[in-house]
C-alpha cells in the first residue's frame, strides 16, 4: 500500500518556518509574535509612532504559514501575530487598525470610539476567515466594541503577505525595510508617512535653529 502523507496544517507550516524546518529567512528563531513585534517596534521607532498616530495592518496568514494568499487562513497564526503587533502598540499608545480583505472591500476593523473621534463613515459586516480574513477576524472577536470602517488615513502600516494596504496610509508614505523581511514564510513590506512638502525655491522646512544654516548674526 501506498504511504498516506500527512498534510500539515497552517499553524504547523507557519511553526516549521519559525523552528528552522524548510525555508529558514532571517529572525527564523523568533515566533510569530516575537517576528510582529520586531518589525512592528522598528516601524514605529522609525515613524514616530505614538498616542494619537495610527498603524494600518494588512495580513495574510496563508502566506506566513506558506500558501498562497486566500488558501489557507488560520485563526490561530493571526492571534499570534495579533500579540505581538498588540505589545507594542499597547507600549507606544498608538491605534491599531486591520484590513480585511477584498470581499468586504478592504474595510478596516477598529474600536468605534476611534471611528467616531476621526468621523469616519462606518460600514456593515462582521469579518469572518471566508469573508474578511483570518486576521480582520481575529482583531475584531478583541476589540471591545469592533465596528468597520470605509477606509482611514493612517500614519503608517505594515503589510504581512503582501496584501496591498497602500490605499489606507497618508500621503506621502515613506518605505521602510524593517531587519526582518519575512514573518513566518510572509514577505514583510512597510512604510511611515510625513507631511508633503510645499512651496518653491524659497520655502523653509526646518526652523533656523536646526537647518544648519551656515549663515548667523
Amino acid at each position: 500500500m501506498d504511504e498516506v502523507m500527512k498534510q500539515d496544517s497552517p499553524e504547523e507550516r507557519a511553526a516549521g518556518s519559525i523552528s528552522g524546518q524548510g525555508e529558514s529567512p532571517a529572525g527564523a528563531e523568533l515566533s510569530l509574535s516575537e517576528a510582529a513585534a520586531v518589525v512592528v517596534g522598528e516601524l514605529a521607532e522609525a515613524g514616530k509612532l505614538g498616542p494619537g498616530r495610527i498603524l494600518v495592518v494588512g495580513a495574510s496568514t496563508s502566506e506566513v504559514a506558506g500558501v498562497r494568499i486566500g488558501t489557507g487562513g488560520a485563526l490561530d497564526v493571526a492571534q499570534q501575530l495579533l500579540q505581538g503587533i498588540r505589545r507594542i502598540a499597547d507600549e507606544r499608545g498608538f491605534h491599531t487598525v486591520y484590513q480585511c480583505c477584498e470581499h468586504l472591500n478592504r474595510s478596516l476593523v477598529m474600536e468605534r470610539s476611534l471611528l467616531e473621534a476621526l468621523g469616519l463613515r462606518e460600514v456593515s459586516a462582521v469579518p469572518v476567515p471566508g469573508a474578511g480574513g483570518s486576521m480582520a477576524a481575529a482583531a475584531y472577536g478583541s476589540m471591545e466594541d469592533p465596528v468597520l470602517a470605509e477606509t482611514v488615513e493612517a500614519h503608517a502600516g505594515i503589510d504581512i503577505g503582501e496584501t496591498l494596504i497602500g490605499m489606507h496610509l497618508r500621503r506621502v508614505a515613506v518605505p521602510f525595510r524593517p531587519s526582518l523581511r519575512y514573518i513566518g514564510l510572509a514577505r514583510v513590506n512597510a512604510a511611515f508617512s510625513r507631511p508633503p512638502l510645499i512651496g518653491g525655491e524659497r520655502a523653509v522646512y526646518r526652523t533656523q535653529e536646526t537647518s544648519g544654516s551656515p549663515q548667523c548674526d
